[in-house]
């Protein structure tokens, strides 16, 4: 049995192909309402699996192809992570069979696929999944800075995370490391290119520079709504990073940045000398920034795509204080009242002081004198 699966995103498209196909289906993809009329007039398949929201052609005007156009009874299973009942509404009215709302599980999306056509493909034998593999309503991609990771660097909780939540790209960026962190790298990537990256700096730049390079990579792939970064200890693990992601989504921020406030109801943990050096840091920071933040400096944050070139395009003047710097730039650009209704600082539920961090309380200490290279430097 045959099934085209229309999609813009490749994250999603290379899933849901790899999961139909494994099931005993002849699977086609498109990346585009267009090419999937064109492909459907040729490959007359059993069932069309697509999208809502796509930028040449919506799914909607792939239905109207289909049903009126056509005027063919084909089934069609819409999987989108549009939830506006009014479009959900217009796609029953114009035929659709039904309509899957994003986050949902591959093993959700064949139930539906084999109740739809009534059978599965012959001699395919049935097969529970180990592991839930959702389909996220948006693509996001990650970017995770590493310099001399190979002792802490957990593989195992990377690659869990990008085989359980499709839609995810995780970008790690091997800045100059000394240790055997590339190889690591290497071996973490393999069975799972589509979903992990590496991109590899020959020197040491520091995490500036890293995280810098990684974003505007990722800035290149269309499909990604949002990018953001993450520490590569998993201080901030990804439950709270994936937190983050949903409050951009539902909102009209621009960037959504963790804050490691303790309260009650959260596991935050740091060194108690590094407490009074950041309290002390942070009035620091909201005087150069002319914004009420309360923590700039949580190695999580997240922010639309369109953002990226805003804030990353030019180096950072500092190894260590960029995150000081991104406000800095967003505030010049959008103007200081305005950008203030752009930007969320979200508390986290748990970050954990990790050992072996690479900022020493010596570092701490010259921060200062590296916040005075900021606030004259931007004054400029």
């Amino acid at each position: 049995m045959k099934i085209l699966a229309i999609d813009d995103q490749q994250l999603i498209r290379l899933s849901v192909e790899k999961k139909l196909t494994e099931r005993g289906y002849e699977v086609l993809t498109a990346e585009s309402g267009q090419e999937g009329t064109v492909l459907f007039d040729s490959f007359q398949p059993d069932l069309v699996i697509l999208d809502i929201n796509m930028p040449d052609m919506s799914g909607l005007e792939v239905v109207k192809h289909i049903r009126i156009t056509k005027n063919l009874p084909t089934p069609i299973l819409v999987m989108s992570g549009n939830t506006n009942e009014t479009v959900i509404m217009n796609g029953f009215h114009l035929g659709i069979d039904d309509y899957m709302k994003k986050p949902v599980s591959l093993d959700e999306m064949v139930a539906r696929v084999e109740r739809i056509l009534g059978k599965r493909p012959d001699k395919i034998p049935v097969r529970n999944s180990i592991e839930t593999q959702m389909l996220q309503k948006y693509c996001v991609g990650v970017v995770i800075p590493c310099y001399n990771e190979e002792e802490r660097l957990s593989s195992t909780v990377f690659q869990s995370f990008a085989q359980k939540n499709l839609g995810y790209h995780l970008c790690f960026v091997n800045d100059g490391s000394t240790d055997n962190t590339l190889e690591v790298l290497e071996e973490l990537r393999k069975g799972n290119e589509a979903m992990i990256s590496i991109y590899n700096c020959e020197k040491n730049g520091g995490k500036a520079e890293a995280v810098r390079r990684g974003m505007l990579y990722l800035a290149k792939d269309s499909q990604l709504d949002y990018i953001g970064y993450l520490d590569a200890d998993l201080s901030t693990d990804f439950s709270d990073f994936d937190d983050l992601v949903a409050t951009i989504d539902r909102s009209e921020f621009k960037i959504v940045s963790g804050s490691r406030i303790s309260r009650m109801g959260a596991d935050i943990t740091k060194e108690s000398a590094r407490k009074v050096i950041s309290k002390t840091i942070n009035l620091i920071i909201r005087n150069i920034v002319g914004m009420p933040f309360k923590d700039t400096q949580c190695g999580a944050k997240i922010m639309e795509r369109s953002l990226v070139p805003v804030v990353f395009e030019k180096s950072f003047i500092t190894r260590w204080l960029f995150d000081v710097e991104i406000f800095i730039r967003m505030r010049k650009h959008f103007g200081k009242e305005r950008v203030q209704q752009f930007i969320c600082e979200q508390p986290l539920r748990r970050w954990i002081h990790a050992d072996g961090s690479k900022l020493s309380m010596t570092d701490s200490v010259k921060i200062v004198g590296q916040l005075a290279r900021i606030a004259i430097h931007y004054q400029k």
